[in-house]
């Protein structure tokens, strides 16, 4: 009984933390690129540090990894004479997501290129295209089951996202040659495939890792991974000179000096928190929702732009945040179902009853009963003999 409590404890756990995930993700993914867009509007240019500030922020994991690391040698104290370690994660999990992280650092240089070549709608459009590669991605190394629900969903995000391409030729840039405008949209493709892939892989390696996946060990994966990805902005700034030119692009920012600085810090922070979101929903659930979180993401962003940046709202938007969210439900609503049909099929776990004497009694089936009684009577009679 106590086992059946603890697992349903777990779970209780895995789906708060899951649905906090999921909701920070979404906050996040909507934040970063409207600061991104901030820092582009009030005269920034500098593309490698764009890049550098979607994964700097990884030290800010040092806290509460520390919390958590006094925690556990507290609670093991008087149960173990084992020397706790505060880095948990062994070699070959390391290994892999320094790889990871380089992927992810090539991600983000890809990104910060794109952004600075195409206008919002096209972006939103080529990246929306993340989805279906994480789907693929995820069905060929994951072995992603597809549900009416989630196909749905995946086909009414793209579309959400695909809408906003209508209103694409009224945002390209003014005096922007084809080429660069060709180049920023294959960049961006780039970057949506690299992110479809990424998410999957991560997941693949928290299935096959021999290593228990907890929540201490997620923020050191997120450690690995910001400084692999950091290490390659920096090597890209200091070939850019980038280093040199902020205190000058500081100076001359819309905003004001002051605010620059905050802008940066904060596009950091955003970028890292979104990022051990994303870790969160894949462990708690999978590569596709949270593929399907940053889709989501896209027309809410819109949105947003639109209330911070006083854009003009028009029809497309409307109806690509309404398709957004119609996936959106739908996929939420086909795992309510899955959920329902797994409680229904499983045996329930109960207390037994108490008879009127006080004992308590189990409920047998007939065809138990009757091999029961065979047995007794069978037992009888070798007895009487």
């Amino acid at each position: 009984m106590a086992e059946v409590k603890d697992i349903t404890k777990e779970e209780t756990m895995k789906r708060i933390l899951l649905t906090l995930s999921c909701i920070i993700q979404v906050i996040t993914t909507c934040g970063g690129p409207l600061l991104m867009r901030l820092y582009f509007i009030h005269g920034g240019t500098h593309i490698w540090l764009l890049s550098f500030l979607q994964s700097a922020g990884f030290p800010i994991f040092f806290i509460p990894l520390f919390i958590s690391y006094i925690i556990r040698r507290h609670n093991t104290a008087t149960t173990t004479t084992t020397k706790m370690k505060m880095f948990t994660i062994k070699l070959p999990l390391f290994s892999i997501f320094a790889i990871i992280g380089i992927l992810q650092g090539l991600d983000t240089i890809i990104y910060s290129i794109s952004l600075s070549r195409l206008p919002v709608s096209t972006s939103a459009l080529v990246i929306a295209t993340q989805l279906a590669f994480t789907a693929i991605f995820a069905f060929l190394l994951v072995k992603q089951k597809f549900t009416a629900y989630s196909v749905n969903a995946i086909i009414m995000l793209i579309l959400g996202a695909a809408v906003l391409a209508l209103q694409g030729g009224g945002d390209r840039p003014i005096g922007e040659s084809n080429k660069k405008y060709v180049m920023g949209f294959v960049m961006t493709l780039l970057a949506a495939l690299l992110f479809g892939f990424i998410l999957p892989l991560i997941e693949l390696v928290y299935k096959k890792t021999k290593q228990d996946v907890t929540y201490s060990l997620v923020l050191e994966i997120q450690i690995v991974v910001g400084f692999f990805s950091t290490l390659l902005a920096i090597v890209g700034m200091i070939i850019a000179n980038d280093f040199k030119a902020i205190p000058k692009e500081a100076k001359d920012f819309g905003l004001g000096e002051s605010s620059y600085y905050v802008l940066l810090v904060a596009s950091a922070l955003i970028c890292q928190i979104c990022s051990l979101a994303v870790l969160g929903v894949i462990f708690c659930s999978s590569s596709l929702l949270s593929g399907i979180m940053v889709a989501m993401s896209i027309p809410l962003t819109e949105v947003l732009a639109v209330l911070f940046f006083k854009e003009k709202f028009q029809a497309v938007k409307g109806i690509s945040l309404i398709l957004s969210l119609w996936g959106f439900v739908s996929y939420f609503y086909g795992e309510f179902k899955q959920i329902k049909k797994k409680k229904k099929g499983s045996i329930p776990t109960r207390e037994l009853p108490l008879t009127n004497e006080g004992n308590y009694s189990i409920p047998v089936s007939r065809p138990v009963m009757s091999q029961l009684n065979r047995e007794a009577t069978t037992h009888y009679q070798a007895y009487k003999i």
